[in-house]
């Protein structure tokens, strides 16, 4: 057996290239930083704080610009002694309402062993019990929700926050909330009264391009690569394949890290644009891997109906196409099926999920549909539902329909 002994011939910092790194500087989010600034301006001054709205894709800087600038707030306001301000995060990818981001804000702000039960009390309960944590910090208090779409329609939070000391809930504690979402569609699923106020300033994060996912790169790279280990044109080659798929900087900071490690593992000195594609690959699967975790029985039938559509290439294919795919899956599996509008919500979660892609087909007077395709390679997909899916004989039936097809 061999020994554990420490690899150095890739990486100086590796954790410089992981998602909890924080840079010392922003690069490429120059007029989005001085618009949050902007927003932000009225803490410095002393008066309540905006109520801020971020969206956009995952990846594309909003969690991490959000930490540098109110790093940056935190430290510049100490030189006023007029203004006393705390800042309270919160991720709500596990809360799925109101009631449960309220009870972990009064966790957050209780000391251990006083913590509430996330069961048990009257919404309204719990509110007054997060007034009364907030009321006794005092000051200004920034409460950033991340990953906010999580909660759904359930937002009475967002309506009562940011009203609290409008409607004496609050005596002299000033509370703005900065909500950041992965979800375009979010703030339309909103009550309008919400919209009204947990938008009143609103900020949208563009997907990166590729000279500017190459220019991150080339800033997290003199930290986190040894000298002379990446071959000329891999990092031009990890921008243009993530701007390509997301315009994201994790993906293209999880693809140069990933290449290092395989060619770490590889026992070379150079990351090389083959280790990249074992890279991206390894990472597509993962993709699917991960979110099909988050499926049910009938979500993964879904995406299986569109894999198999997609090896007789009959992909995009329209929902009810998809649907007459599923029913048929759903039959050879002894499973019952849901209806149309159901598998249509499956299919949105998967492209969600970033999965599949969908187009919008608008047709007149015979009304607008939408039509789904993988959005990872077909093999990536195949492979990673093999180790999930008990439907071998229809797995194997779907393979050779692909092969024959010349689909990879």
């Amino acid at each position: 057996m061999r020994r554990f002994e420490r690899k150095q011939n890739i990486f100086r910092n590796k954790d410089a290239l992981g998602e909890s790194y924080r840079p010392d500087q922003i690069e490429e989010r120059d007029e989005e930083i001085e618009e949050y600034m902007d927003a932000l301006q009225p803490v410095v001054d002393g008066w309540e704080p905006n109520n801020i709205f971020l969206y956009g894709n995952t990846g594309v800087g909003k969690t991490a610009v959000t930490d540098y600038l109110l790093d940056r707030l935190k430290n510049d306001v100490a030189d006023y002694d007029d203004v006393d301000l705390a800042v309270i995060s919160v991720n709500c990818k596990t809360l799925n309402s109101s009631y449960q981001v309220a009870v972990e804000l009064v966790n957050k702000l209780r000391p251990a062993g006083g913590e509430i039960s996330s069961t048990g009390y009257p919404q309204q309960t719990v509110f007054k019990k997060l007034y009364k944590e907030l009321e006794a910090i005092g000051g200004t208090i920034l409460i950033v929700l991340d990953e906010v779409d999580s909660i759904g329609d359930r937002d009475e939070l967002l309506y009562e926050l940011p009203r609290a000391r409008a409607n004496n809930n609050l005596d002299s504690t000033k509370v703005g909330v900065i909500g950041i979402s992965n979800d375009f569609k979010f703030r339309d699923q909103l009550d309008p009264r919400v919209q009204d106020t947990l938008c009143e300033r609103e900020l949208q994060f563009p997907p990166y391009d590729a000279p500017e996912l190459e220019n991150i790169l080339e800033s997290r790279a003199e930290v986190a690569i040894a000298a002379d280990a990446v071959e000329q044109g891999v990092l031009k080659f990890c921008a243009a394949l993530a701007a390509r798929d997301s315009g994201s900087a994790r993906q293209a900071l999880d693809l140069l890290r990933l290449a290092g490690e395989i060619a770490e593992n590889r026992e070379v000195d150079l990351i090389e644009r083959d280790h990249v594609e074992a890279a991206r690959s390894r990472l597509e699967q993962e993709r699917v891997e991960e979110g099909m975790r988050e499926l049910t029985t009938h979500g993964r039938l879904a995406l299986l109906a569109v894999v198999s559509k997609a090896a007789k290439e009959e992909t995009p294919s329209r929902t009810r196409e998809i649907y007459e795919e599923y029913t048929a899956l759903c039959d050879s599996s002894g499973t019952d099926s849901l209806a149309q509008r159901s598998v249509h919500n499956h299919l949105s979660d998967l492209r969600m999920l970033g999965i599949l892609s969908a187009y919008e087909n608008r047709s007149g007077s015979r009304g607008n549909y939408y039509s789904y395709e993988l959005d990872v390679p077909f093999t990536s997909a195949i492979e990673a539902m093999s180790d999930v899916l008990r439907l071998n004989s229809e797995m194997e039936t779907i393979r050779d329909i692909a092969s024959m097809n010349n689909v990879a």
